[in-house]
């Protein structure tokens, strides 16, 4: 019996004290495997064991889903609209950030107010939303304090203002446009003024390329009291010098435009918490029927005949910092 155990103790570890990584809890291996490409953690790590199969399959990996870097090599809509419904679903509502850009269209969006409500960052640039879907979705993501829209050509005031009104602790907005986005279009004065009436707790707004006034800026200044950073380049109607001279206090960052610049912006204005008591979920009753099987869902969604003309390039994008505020941003004219 000794040797079995010593035996059994090598096989796990060898030392003096016996350890196997199947054993771990699933919230420790979820903290683990969360640091591993989506690529592997869903194709992979099932393999690995059923007791690790059943921690990518639960909740344990998925309170942040980040899928931007594969979002990227994948030109079909199918495909991402799957990935974000199997992802958002196995987080059993516990998903707490979002990042994905394009989203197709309501549907998915609807979804992921639908299963995702304790939402705190949403970053969706570029996606086919509209206002009315926005109005819809937005009372289901009351919980959310920073929020990327950048591109999302078909919202506008409507959608800002139903963020602003059921996102009460929004302290962070990125509405970033491409210089396409804006060509022959009319003032944005009334995005700008829905900022202003609903959002006054924002303390880090992004708002490249609006074509705005320097009298929308000031209405939102005079309303978000505690704003500390505007991004305003590529925005040419604004007056930089007089907002400087009305609020020495602030950062802000054009209209002119620089290719890049160095800066440490703090996450401060964040209430995330780091707490473990989050991760601190039941264990799951063994289902032999949850195990991994080769030719599953996961493995189907890849797709490696994606040739380098479907790569979409991120032009905005990368959390909330000022680090990324604009970067590769075309030259001033």
């Amino acid at each position: 019996m000794q040797k079995e155990r010593e035996e059994e103790m090598g096989e796990c570890g060898g030392g003096g004290e016996y350890r196997c990584w199947e054993e771990l809890l699933p919230d420790a291996l979820g903290l683990v495997f969360r640091n591993l490409p989506l690529r592997e953690v869903l194709t992979v790590v099932p393999r690995v064991c059923k007791s690790w199969s059943r921690v990518v399959a639960g909740p344990y990996c998925w309170q942040e889903i980040d899928i931007e870097e594969w979002r990227q090599q994948q030109g079909k809509p199918e495909q991402l609209v799957r990935m974000v419904e199997m992802l958002v679903a196995r987080s059993c509502g516990s998903c707490r950030r979002i990042s994905v850009s394009g989203l197709p269209g309501d549907p998915l969006f609807s979804f992921i107010g639908d299963h995702a409500r304790a939402l705190r960052t949403l970053e969706i640039p570029r996606s086919e939303i509209s206002d009315a879907a926005v109005e819809s979705v937005a009372p289901r993501l009351p919980n959310v304090t920073f929020l990327d829209i950048s591109s999302c050509t078909k919202i506008g005031a409507r959608a800002l203002e139903a963020f602003g009104k059921n996102c009460k602790s929004l302290v962070g907005l990125r509405r970033v446009m491409h210089p396409t986005d804006v060509a022959g279009k009319a003032c944005q004065r009334e995005e700008a003024r829905a900022i202003a009436c609903t959002m006054p707790r924002l303390r880090h707004l992004e708002m490249g390329y609006m074509v705005i006034a320097t009298d929308a800026v000031l209405d939102i200044l005079a309303r978000c009291r505690d704003l500390r950073f505007l991004d305003l380049r590529g925005c040419w109607a604004v007056d930089d010098k007089f907002l400087q001279e009305r609020h020495p206090g602030l950062r802000v960052l054009g209209p002119g435009v620089d290719d890049c610049f160095e800066n440490s912006y703090l996450e401060e204005c964040s209430d995330y918490s780091d707490d473990s008591s989050i991760y601190s979920w039941e264990l799951m009753e063994d289902d032999d029927d949850d195990y991994y099987a080769v030719g599953s869902d996961d493995e189907a969604i890849w797709d490696d005949g994606q040739g380098l003309e479907n790569l979409e390039v991120r032009f905005y994008g990368g959390g909330f910092s000022e680090s990324y505020a604009g970067f590769d941003w075309p030259p001033s004219p």
